[in-house]
């Protein structure tokens, strides 16, 4: 698979995308009226000021190495023990005011911008393990660009306010995605051999298949067509068996970065999505409802 632009990959590129989406959020918090505040935004339950009170809190949180314990009412937008933790620095800003939380990123930021950018840093450099166990800044950086980028867009998306689509922060996002298609799209529920394709149009430009493919054990799994490698179909251990893929269909589709990362994301129903299919408008439909990335 290639993206081009290509997603950040040493510090240095790592450190300038999560700058550029970070800012990108301080930039339209400090430019909100204060009603725009209130705006529901695509992601379940959260207004724009929750979507600033979530990237502040965890950031602020980077920077000071303590996240709060704060306790949560059951909102029905909260899934799993993941989804309450991230809940907690949303219900503790619920009483500021969205330009209190604003000034509270313009303070933070400059703080996580300067420990990021310390010349002694290198990928390996250890960081609090509070999320998924990411423990240095190689794992953790590319984890918090995507999150940040998203949030970005959900806030873009309730004000109006389109743009960065072709960013750093935006490719490394489409790669998230496309990365995961394969074992997504193993789980769509498509018969053997089914090979279906994505194309991002722009602006971030990527291309990714999958061919459905049978295990020994008669499960499927997505293997990936642009991997350069040729296939091999599969052999059953037990009696040496050659398990012979069947020729199938091929669907395409074609989707811009935007509508891609807006289903990646998990926002936008595929009902609701905009994309062409040359194929099996059914396959799309399936593989697309298995996408998202988020939790």
């Amino acid at each position: 698979m290639s993206t081009r632009p290509l997603p950040p990959e040493t510090l240095d590129e790592l450190v300038a995308a999560y700058a550029g989406t970070a800012q990108a959020v301080l930039d339209l918090g400090l430019t909100c009226r204060p009603e725009d505040f209130g705006k529901p935004t695509q992601c379940p339950g959260w207004t724009v000021k929750d979507q600033i009170s979530h990237v502040v809190g965890l950031e602020s949180g980077f920077v000071t190495g303590e996240f709060n314990q704060v306790e949560v009412p059951e909102y029905p937008w909260i899934r799993s023990d993941f989804g309450r933790f991230m809940e907690q620095a949303v219900e503790e800003r619920r009483s500021r005011t969205g330009h209190e939380v604003v000034q509270e990123l313009a303070h933070v930021l400059p703080r996580r911008l300067r420990a990021l950018r310390d010349p002694g840093n290198t990928l390996d450099t250890p960081v609090t393990p509070v999320l998924g166990g990411l423990a240095t800044l190689g794992e953790q950086l590319p984890v918090r660009i995507i999150d940040i980028w998203c949030h970005e867009q959900d806030l873009r998306e309730a004000l109006g306010r389109p743009g960065n689509l072709d960013s750093p922060a935006a490719a490394a996002f489409v790669n998230t995605v496309l990365q995961a298609f394969p074992a997504r799209a193993a789980k769509a529920g498509l018969q053997p051999g089914t090979s279906v394709i994505i194309e991002s149009t722009g602006p971030v430009l990527a291309r990714e298949g999958v061919r459905i493919t049978p295990k020994p054990d008669g499960t499927l799994w997505g293997e990936s067509l642009f991997s350069g490698q040729a296939h091999v179909d599969e052999t059953d251990e037990t009696t040496g068996e050659v398990i012979i893929v069947p020729k199938g269909s091929i669907t395409t589709i074609r989707l811009t970065t935007e509508a891609l990362t807006r289903r990646g994301a998990g926002r936008v129903p595929t009902a609701d999505l905009r994309y062409t299919v040359d194929g099996d408008p059914s396959v799309a439909a399936a593989v697309l409802n298995r996408l998202a990335v988020t939790p």
